[in-house]
């Protein structure tokens, strides 16, 4: 269980994370936040901001693939590549070659050609980060089967939502507070699109470090920021 308060930017911040039913493909995302925050008895303030997950968003609009389902025909070049990258405990990333297909059909495979050839220039030289910094966010948000995750995204292979700063202008819209997608596992994070759009993103991330929300089958893909009383 993670901490509630935590301390950022000398000021505390409480973390709510808030449980919903399981999110897919053509689910109301509004709608099921709205029965999560209804069901938890919490009602959003102006000052909070409603944080949600990336991979949740994606489910809603159909942005992932069950790897039963036989859609991914990985090329020889996504098993090549796939073997080169480094896996980490946060999850398989783009180390399987149904990953590493989709970032190439998400990105284009001549800039996944590109990040690949820094990337490992880069190791030489000891750097990392290079390959994701070349291959941009689409690359970076697509997560695979994991161990452990809620059925079925233990086997499935997870995409980027479309359009996150669009998502969360409507999620502020209608809970009347300010509202971000984010991508954020035990390993650190990012934000992916906020409203408003001057929102300090440096100051979400540094709050989130710890994942409040959790991994695996905890089902809280909806958390709510705000000001611990008396912090």
């Amino acid at each position: 269980m993670k901490k509630r308060i935590i301390t950022a930017r000398g000021s505390e911040w409480e973390r709510i994370p808030v449980k919903t039913r399981l999110i897919l493909r053509d689910d109301d995302l509004s709608e099921a936040v709205e029965e999560g925050l209804r069901e938890a008895g919490i009602s959003p303030r102006p000052a909070d901001i409603l944080f949600i997950s990336e991979k949740a968003v994606g489910a809603s609009q159909g942005r992932y693939y069950l790897l039963n389902e036989g859609v991914l025909k990985p090329r020889p070049l996504a098993r090549l590549l796939s073997r080169f990258v480094t896996k980490t405990p946060a999850g398989i990333g783009l180390g399987m070659p149904e990953t590493m297909e989709c970032a190439l059909r998400e990105c284009g495979t001549p800039r996944i050609l590109l990040a690949s050839i820094v990337g490992a220039l880069g190791k030489l030289f000891g750097r990392k980060g290079d390959f994701y910094r070349i291959a941009g966010p689409l690359a970076r948000s697509i997560d695979g089967p994991t161990r452990g995750t809620i059925p079925p995204f233990d086997r499935a292979v997870s995409l980027a939502p479309l359009d996150p700063a669009g998502v969360a202008r409507g999620l502020a819209e209608k809970f009347r507070c300010n509202a971000a997608v984010v991508d954020v596992n035990d390993l650190g994070g990012n934000v992916l699109g906020t409203w408003p759009e001057n929102l300090d993103t440096d100051l979400l991330v540094e709050i989130l470090r710890d994942n409040p929300l959790g991994q695996g089958t905890a089902r809280t893909p909806v958390g709510i920021i705000r000001p611990a009383e008396g912090g």
